[in-house]
């Protein structure tokens, strides 16, 4: 008994050093105004040294029924997904299934000609080229209220005949490598992504609460659903994707919990995958090092290394944080577009990890100051020379048309699933549009200067052509 006793004791002894009660009461205080009837939140799980140390929803998952926010609330966790399709591909190159080194025609084999430049790796670290599949169907009108299959996406990513850049020359982030991630898979091992995710990686670490949602129409039980603010009301958020790879896990702060143990105590992987995981990072052709690794970041906070991603889809954020050095995981996982998860993580690292961290010193930098005070310089033109832009344009790649027109003496393009876009010049044949997903128009003009078409650059798509098929 006594044996017994002295052991409890060293137990409580050892959970009162990791949880600082002062502490969770300070975290409960960052969310304590979500923390009511009428008012979407935040599920929030915490560990340190191996342990769960706070656990808590905060706020209601269905407003409709009342139903609260507890830790076995299922969330959708958007990009924060990433980091389980790299997993994938991490353990299959363990069992030497693949290689991150193939071109992804290895496997891909009925992708455009650009299939053969491409490595997994590429899609892995986000310097693949690829255009953003989620501004290519914004551009075609399709947004997350629409129902959104793979096989379509696939259809999509087939149409495109050419790249952003030649592979490994840039990073920058998209979802259509990691879509592509998730085909490589199914393709290697012959079962559906979100199968072999269940039987590989989730149910392995006991998250049983935890699937990539590839069919919209399927009952996920102890859900939460989305919110945004408009108008100083809420609304609904939509999610109709029924696809997975770059998104679609849909999980529990419990669940995650799980995850971010793995980190230091591997029960699915090996010391070799968590190792790269935690620090490596991609390099672009020149040598130059990214800031981006294996479904998730690598940075420095505060003094401390941090691997870290987050998410957002429909009204639904997600964010999780992992301090290697100090085996300390933070996840959030809200329903409410207007909360910002990967901010209130730093603010719990703050609190949790205030004796290692280092107090961060703000300077201003003028010269950004000056340049985010600078206005767009417009060109002016007339009405008569805006004329000359009007007609039909049809990109071949998307399947659609937009009409250009001119209407109080300002250009105007139009399509029937999108609202118009009002198109201000910048220079004689450079226009730009007041949408994010149609914003800077070049014209293209033929050896008798005529106008054939327009490139469209937007976000994450560059110089996706237009070509012109008749005057208004």
């Amino acid at each position: 008994m006594k044996k017994l006793f002295l052991t409890a004791a060293l137990v409580s002894i050892t959970i009162f050093q990791i949880v600082n009660g002062q502490d969770i009461d300070e975290i409960n205080k960052l969310f304590e105004k979500y923390n009511y009837v009428n008012s979407p939140g935040v599920a929030v799980t915490v560990i340190k040294n191996g342990e769960v140390i706070h656990s808590k929803g905060y706020g209601t998952a269905n407003l409709e029924y009342g139903i609260p926010i507890t830790p076995s609330t299922v969330f959708h966790i958007g990009s924060v997904s990433k980091q389980f399709t790299a997993f994938a591909i991490l353990l299959l190159e363990s069992q030497e299934k693949l290689s991150l080194n193939d071109f992804i025609g290895t496997y891909l084999e009925d992708l455009p000609e650009f299939k053969n430049k491409i490595k997994i790796k590429h899609l892995l670290h986000h310097t693949s080229g690829l255009r953003e599949i989620e501004m290519l169907q914004r551009i075609a009108g399709i947004t997350t209220a629409d129902q959104i299959g793979s096989d379509h996406l696939y259809n999509l990513i087939k149409n495109q005949k050419d790249l952003n850049f030649m592979p490994g020359n840039e990073l920058e982030y998209t979802n259509t490598g990691y879509y592509l991630l998730a085909k490589v898979v199914e393709k290697v091992t012959g079962n559906k992504f979100s199968d072999w995710t269940s039987t590989n990686i989730f149910v392995p670490l006991g998250m049983n609460s935890t699937v990539f949602y590839d069919d919209c129409t399927v009952i996920i039980k102890n859900r939460a659903y989305p919110y945004w603010d408009f108008e100083d009301e809420l609304i609904k958020g939509i999610l109709s994707y029924s696809y997975a790879g770059p998104t679609s896990v849909m999980t529990t702060v419990e669940d995650m919990a799980k995850w971010l143990m793995n980190f230091s105590d591997t029960k699915v992987g090996n010391d070799e995958i968590i190792k790269r995981m935690l620090s490596e990072t991609g390099t672009l052709n020149s040598g130059k090092p990214v800031s981006y690794g294996y479904g998730i970041g690598v940075i420095d906070y505060k003094g401390l290394k941090v691997v870290l991603h987050s998410g957002h889809d429909a009204a639904y954020r997600a964010a999780d944080l992992y301090f290697p050095e100090y085996k300390t995981g933070i996840a959030l996982l809200s329903n409410y577009y207007s909360i910002n998860p990967m901010r209130s993580g730093y603010e719990i690292a703050d609190i949790i990890l205030k004796d290692v961290i280092e107090e961060e010193v703000v300077t201003s930098n003028k010269e950004e100051d000056t340049a985010s005070q600078e206005h767009t310089r417009t060109f002016t033109l007339s009405p008569g020379e805006l004329t000359e832009f009007r007609g039909n344009y049809i990109c071949d790649e998307l399947n659609i048309q937009y009409n250009l027109s001119v209407r109080n003496d300002t250009l105007i393009a139009k399509f029937w699933r999108n609202d118009e876009v009002i198109l201000t010049a910048l220079q004689p044949d450079s226009f730009e549009g007041d949408a994010y997903w149609f914003k800077n128009l070049k014209f293209v003009r033929d050896d008798n200067k005529k106008i054939r078409g327009f490139n469209l650059s937007a976000g994450r798509v560059r110089n996706l052509m237009f070509k012109r098929v008749n005057n208004e």
